[in-house]
């Protein structure tokens, strides 16, 4: 056992776990935030995608030991009300269906969109590879993906640095 320090959601943890304990069990059953799913085990189906520093992960195959240091986000972490404009258009879309694969699928879609704003199909198909939907949501997956892109396309810039207003 070691005590580990995460970040998870921009939230610190110390944990106590084996070093090699899947980065997966410990977001589940040590931190309890249960949005990630286990699909394989093996990094084949994407229901474990996280993103580590920002980059999609399966964290089903990825000590624990090996992330401490970096931002880990999970489905969870991406906003506090479901309202980030990728999970806004999986619900427009229906794309859920039995839902298992979605956290997943939605961390995926939502690398893709902060790499490529404005993506193509093939974009959308290379990106997404990797992540299985047994129900076969994959043109509604795609439609979600362009209907969040045009969002965050439109949604208002905030200015990079706010000017200061002073005495003069």
């Amino acid at each position: 056992m070691a005590s580990l320090k995460l970040t998870i959601n921009n939230q610190a943890h110390t944990i106590d776990v084996d070093p090699d304990m899947p980065l997966l069990w410990a977001i589940r059953d040590v931190v309890g935030l249960t949005g990630t799913k286990f699909g394989c085990g093996i990094a084949q189906c994407g229901a474990c995608t996280v993103h580590l520093d920002g980059n999609p992960t399966r964290s089903c195959s990825v000590p624990v030991s090996a992330v401490v240091g970096q931002k880990i986000t999970t489905i969870e972490g991406l906003s506090k009300n479901a309202d980030h404009p990728v999970q806004k258009a999986w619900i427009e879309h229906q794309v859920p269906q039995c839902g298992y694969c979605q956290s997943g699928q939605i961390m995926s879609a939502v690398a893709l969109l902060k790499q490529t704003p404005k993506p193509t199909d093939a974009d959308i198909d290379t990106a997404m590879q990797g992540n299985i939907c047994r129900c076969g949501t994959y043109g509604r997956i795609r439609q979600a993906i362009h209907t969040a892109s045009a969002e965050m396309q439109s949604a208002p810039k905030m200015p990079k640095s706010t000017p200061k207003i002073g005495k003069r």
